[in-house]
C-alpha cells in the first residue's frame, strides 16, 4: 500500500553504506591469453583498486591481495596501470604499477613468487612514476615493458619531464635508473603510450604541450623502430593546436586507424598512403572522448579488418564498423553507457557498460555469432529496483537560446508519494572536469535521495563532452559562466513547470562540479544551500602554484591568460565574492589532494568567518582527489543529507545530526 509522506521524508533502503558499497567502476580491461583481466574499486578496503583474473573455466578472482593497489599517478589521474603477456610456459606475467611507491612490478601470478621490482624510488618531488605499460617479451636479452615515464625534477608539481621509456624485465633497473632506456626525448610536455605497427617496423604515439589540454589539440607521432629498438627519424603525422586526437591504432594491415574532432566531432579515420585521410564513418556522433587518462580506449580493430568502436551523441553503444563500406552496426542490449575501454580477441570484443538501470559490468560480445553476455562485476539489485529512479534524458533552454542537456531524475518510491500540491525538493549535480559528461546510468547515489523523495538533476553543461566540439567549446573563457548560468537555467525551468519546489532547491559538485557550486552559490539567488566537494575556489592561486601540472595551465582557456586578464581570476573566484554568499554549505575535502588542495578549501573559509552564514566543514585524512574509502563516503552522503534536511525543513533522524556553525 501506498502511504503519503511529505518529499523528502520517505524511508528508503538504501542508506549510505550501501551507496558506498556500489560507488565506483571496473576500469582497464585486458586479455591475456583467453583471460580477461581489469581492475575494480575496493572501497571496504581502503578505497585500493585490485586486479581481477577471470580464468577461461569462467571463475574470477582477485589477484594481489591488500594492500596492494593497482593505480598509476601519472598526471595524478592516471591510466592503464597494468599489462599482461601468455607464455608457454609458467602461466601468464602480468606487470603493474602499486598506488604507495608508483614502482613498476612484474608478477607470475601462477608462480611461487611474489611480485618483483622493475623500477627503483627516487627522493626528487613526486619522484618516478609509470604508466600505459606495453609488454614486449622479446625485446632485448629478457624482455622490455614499453611506458610513458613521469620523472620528477625538483619539489614543484610542474618541475617534471615525461618520456616514453623501455625498461627491462630482468630487474636490473629495480635500483639503477641508467637500465632504463629512453626512447623518446622530453621535447613535448606530454606523451601517451607507444602503439608498435603489426610488423614492428614503426611506432606511434600522442603527444602535446601547455598550455593546451588534451581536447584542445594533440599531435600524432610517427617513428621508425631500429633493430635494436630504437626510435629514428620521428615525425609528425598531424593534429594541430585546434585537432584533438584521442587514440591511434593500428590496424592488422598495418594502417594507422585514429580518432580526430577535425570535422566537431570525434569521427575515426584511416590513414591511407595514397588518399591520406579517410573518414570511416562520419557522422554528427562521437566516437571517443577527451583524454583525463593514459590509455583510453573507444575503439580497437579487429583482426578481419573490422573495427569495434563506442560512439553515440550523449548516450552511447557499442558498434561494429566496417571501414571500407561505412557500414556500422549496433549490438543488441540495454546497455546507454560504454566506458572508454575496449579489448579485442580473435572474433570478441570486451567493454564495460551500464545502463539507468543496472551498474558498470564487463560485457563480452562475440561478432562471429553477435551474442553478448555479462563476464564480470554483473549487476545484482541490491534492493527493490521500485526504489531507483526512472531518468528523463532532457533537452533545456538556456540564455540566447542555446541547448542544454541534463538527465531529470524525478523522486521514486513503491510505498510513498508526495502530499497533494507539495512539489519536491531538487538537487542539481553539477560533473566534474569541467570537460567531462554525466552518465545516464545507475548510480546509488542518485538513488539514495531520489528514494527519499528528493529529485536530482544531473546538468551536462556547456563545456561538456558528448555533443561535439562546439558544445564543448562554449566553456572557453567562460567557465564560472556559462556552466552557473546553465545549471541555473535548468533548475528555474524545473520550478516553472511545476517539476522541482523553487524555494527547495540545491545545487553539489565535486572538483571542477564543486567550483560550480561554490560559484552558483556565490553569484545567483536560486539555491536554498549547497555541498562544495574538493572545490576550486581561488582561480588565481590555483592558476599559478595550487595544482598539479597537468591541468596547470587548463584556467588559460577556461578563464583567458592570467598574465592579460587577471582581474577576471579574481572577479570569477568564489574566495573573493563571500560578501554574496547568503545560504548554508557544506564543504568535503581531502587531505592529500594535490589537484584541488585543502590550502583552497581554508582560504575559502577564512573568509566566511564572522559572517553568520551556517555551514560545516569536513575534512578527510588518508583521502585525495575523489573519495574512495567506504567510510568517507557513507559520513558525507550522511552529512549532505542532514543539509538538505536541515535547510528544506525535513526531519531525517535516521542521518546524523550534520552540526552547521556561523
Amino acid at each position: 500500500m501506498v502511504s503519503t509522506g511529505a518529499h523528502g521524508t520517505w524511508p528508503s533502503p538504501i542508506d549510505a553504506r550501501l551507496a558506498a558499497s556500489h560507488d565506483g567502476r571496473p576500469e582497464y580491461v585486458g586479455v591475456v591469453g583467453d583471460e580477461v583481466w581489469w581492475t575494480e574499486p575496493r572501497p571496504a578496503e581502503a578505497g585500493r583498486r585490485a586486479l581481477i583474473r577471470r580464468r577461461a573455466d569462467g571463475t574470477s578472482s582477485s589477484v594481489l591481495p591488500a594492500p596492494w593497489n593497482v593505480r598509476s599517478r601519472v598526471i595524478e589521474y592516471g591510466g592503464q596501470p597494468w599489462a599482461g603477456a601468455a607464455r608457454a610456459e609458467g602461466g601468464p606475467l602480468i606487470v603493474f604499477v602499486d598506488f604507495a611507491d608508483q614502482r613498476l612490478y612484474a608478477y607470475a601470478p601462477d608462480g611461487p613468487g611474489e611480485p618483483r621490482p622493475l623500477t627503483p624510488v627516487s627522493a626528487v618531488g613526486g619522484g618516478l612514476r609509470w604508466v600505459d605499460p606495453q609488454l614486449h617479451l622479446g625485446r632485448g636479452e629478457h624482455g622490455e615493458v614499453w611506458c610513458v615515464l613521469e620523472e620528477f625534477t625538483g619539489e614543484s608539481p610542474t618541475e617534471l619531464r615525461r618520456v616514453i621509456a623501455a625498461v627491462p624485465l630482468d630487474g636490473s633497473a629495480a635500483d639503477d635508473r641508467s637500465a632504463v632506456r629512453e626512447l623518446t626525448d622530453d621535447s613535448h610536455r606530454f606523451v601517451t603510450g607507444p602503439k608498435l605497427s603489426p610488423d614492428g617496423r614503426r611506432v606511434a604515439w600522442i603527444a602535446w604541450d601547455h598550455p593546451r589540454m588534451p581536447w584542445d589539440g594533440t599531435e600524432v607521432m610517427l617513428a621508425d623502430v631500429a633493430e635494436d629498438g630504437t626510435f629514428h627519424h620521428t615525425w609528425s603525422f598531424g593534429g594541430g593546436p585546434e585537432e584533438s586526437v584521442p587514440q591511434i591504432e593500428w590496424g592488422a594491415d598495418g594502417q594507422l586507424i585514429f580518432a580526430s574532432d577535425r570535422s566537431g566531432w570525434w569521427n575515426l579515420y584511416r590513414a591511407d598512403p595514397h588518399r591520406g585521410r579517410v573518414a570511416l564513418c562520419p557522422r554528427e556522433q562521437e566516437f571517443a572522448g577527451p583524454l583525463w587518462k593514459f590509455g583510453l580506449s573507444w575503439f580497437r580493430p579487429l583482426e578481419n579488418g573490422l573495427i569495434a568502436t563506442v560512439h553515440g551523441r550523449g548516450t552511447t553503444t557499442l558498434g561494429i564498423l566496417d571501414p571500407q563500406t561505412g557500414e556500422l552496426v549496433d549490438i543488441a542490449g540495454p546497455w546507454t553507457e560504454w566506458a572508454g575501454s575496449l579489448a579485442v580477441d580473435g572474433s570478441r570484443v570486451i567493454g564495460i557498460a551500464a545502463s539507468p538501470y543496472t551498474s558498470y559490468e564487463v560485457v563480452e560480445l562475440d561478432t562471429a555469432t553477435g551474442r553478448t553476455r555479462i563476464i564480470g562485476t554483473p549487476h545484482e539489485d541490491a534492493v527493490d529496483p521500485a526504489y531507483y529512479p526512472q531518468p528523463e534524458d532532457r533537452t533545456f533552454t538556456g540564455p540566447d537560446g542555446r541547448e542544454i542537456h541534463a538527465h531529470i531524475y524525478p523522486p521514486r518510491s513503491p510505498d510513498r508519494t508526495g502530499p497533494d500540491g507539495e512539489l519536491p525538493p531538487y538537487v542539481v549535480w553539477a560533473h566534474g572536469g569541467p570537460t567531462g559528461h554525466a552518465a545516464l546510468v545507475l548510480d546509488l547515489e542518485i538513488a539514495y535521495f531520489t528514494s527519499r523523495g528528493i529529485g536530482v538533476a544531473e546538468v551536462n553543461y556547456g563545456g561538456s563532452t558528448g555533443y561535439g566540439r562546439a558544445y564543448r567549446n562554449r566553456l572557453r573563457e567562460q567557465w564560472g559562466v556559462v556552466d552557473v548560468e546553465d545549471c541555473a537555467a535548468v533548475a528555474e525551468a524545473l520550478a516553472a513547470e511545476g517539476t522541482a519546489d523553487a524555494r527547495r532547491l540545491a545545487i553539489r559538485g565535486g572538483s571542477a562540479g564543486g567550483w560550480t557550486t561554490a560559484a552558483s552559490l556565490t553569484g545567483t539567488d536560486v539555491y536554498a544551500c549547497g555541498t562544495i566537494i574538493y572545490p576550486i575556489l581561488d582561480l588565481t592561486g590555483w592558476g599559478t602554484d595550487e595544482t598539479h601540472d597537468f591541468e596547470s595551465q587548463y584556467l588559460e582557456s577556461l578563464v583567458g591568460p592570467l598574465a592579460e586578464v587577471p582581474a577576471r581570476y579574481e572577479e570569477r573566484s568564489p574566495v573573493t565574492r563571500t560578501d554574496r554568499l547568503t545560504t548554508p554549505f557544506l564543504l568535503l575535502q581531502g587531505l592529500d589532494d594535490p589537484i584541488c588542495p585543502p590550502v583552497q578549501c581554508e582560504r575559502f573559509l577564512a573568509e566566511v568567518e564572522g559572517r553568520g552564514i551556517p555551514h560545516a566543514y569536513i575534512a578527510f585524512e588518508g583521502e585525495g582527489h575523489g573519495f574512495r574509502r567506504a567510510d568517507t563516503m557513507i559520513r558525507a552522503l550522511e552529512a549532505e543529507l542532514s543539509l538538505y534536511g536541515q535547510t528544506f525543513g525535513i526531519d531525517r533522524p535516521d542521518v546524523p545530526l550534520l552540526e552547521l556553525k556561523k
